[in-house]
């Protein structure tokens, strides 16, 4: 086994490093082959091998700001930092008080069981409203979490 690959990439090297001839008729025609018994009054070509490698990923330029761009000093920047966290630390403590109303609402609903429910697919399709409710309050906190770790 070992050596039928061994000779199957020895073929495939010298495909790769086959030699191409340039060959023009009398009548001024070109002709490319890569046949030496065709190459009788025909030049050889001398072709850098093949480069197989990908390119590399272009390099992102620095961007340049334009001259007249506004910007804002540091003090006003912490400024609007500091209440934009501030916004953000209020809207965790809401969604927070959210998420415990939800979770006491679906815990009620649990509770109960109407007569008509004896199916438990009926009971389940009614919890499912709060279920969603609970499940979208915790990945709104998640989010300002992520949100709050992300402020200076």
């Amino acid at each position: 086994m070992r050596i039928w690959c061994l000779l199957l990439f020895a073929c495939a090297a010298h495909a790769a490093d086959a030699e191409m001839w340039k060959c023009v008729d009398q009548d001024g025609n070109t002709r490319y082959t890569n046949l030496k018994s065709d190459a009788k009054g025909c030049k050889g070509l001398n072709l850098e091998p093949m480069n197989t490698s990908p390119a590399p990923p272009p390099r992102p330029q620095a961007q340049q700001k334009p001259v007249n761009f506004p910007s804002v000093d540091t003090d006003t920047q912490r400024s609007r930092d500091a209440g934009r966290r501030k916004i953000l630390e209020q809207e965790l403590a809401q969604e927070q008080l959210q998420l415990e109303a939800a979770r006491k609402q679906l815990t009620e609903q649990k509770d109960q069981r109407s007569g008509s429910e004896r199916n438990y697919a009926r009971y389940e399709e009614r919890l499912k409203p709060y279920e969603d409710k609970v499940r979208q309050h915790e990945l709104n906190l998640e989010s300002l979490r992520k949100e709050l770790a992300n402020t200076r």
